[in-house]
């Protein structure tokens, strides 16, 4: 008696294009927040101003929402499959 051999197809939610957009998003997301990180100091007395860098106030959050938005449409996109 021959077995069939029988290949079940694997129904993922999202298609390939969708799951790279995913990483492309959380990477602009990770990016954002380490761009955000450090400008303090040890002592409270010392003043940095480098902790109010364009950097850290205008280009990590633009870089974060960036990631949140790539990652809405990437749930949204219709795939190909």
């Amino acid at each position: 008696m021959a077995k069939k051999e029988t290949r079940q197809s694997l129904d993922f939610p999202f298609g390939k294009e969708n799951y790279i957009l995913m990483f492309v998003g959380i990477a602009f997301i990770f990016i954002g927040f380490a761009c955000m990180a450090g400008g303090g100091t040890s002592d409270p007395k010392i003043w940095n101003p480098e902790m109010f860098s364009f950097r850290r106030i205008t280009l990590a959050p633009i870089l974060v929402m960036t990631g949140f938005v790539i990652e809405v449409f990437a749930i949204l996109k219709k795939s190909k499959n």
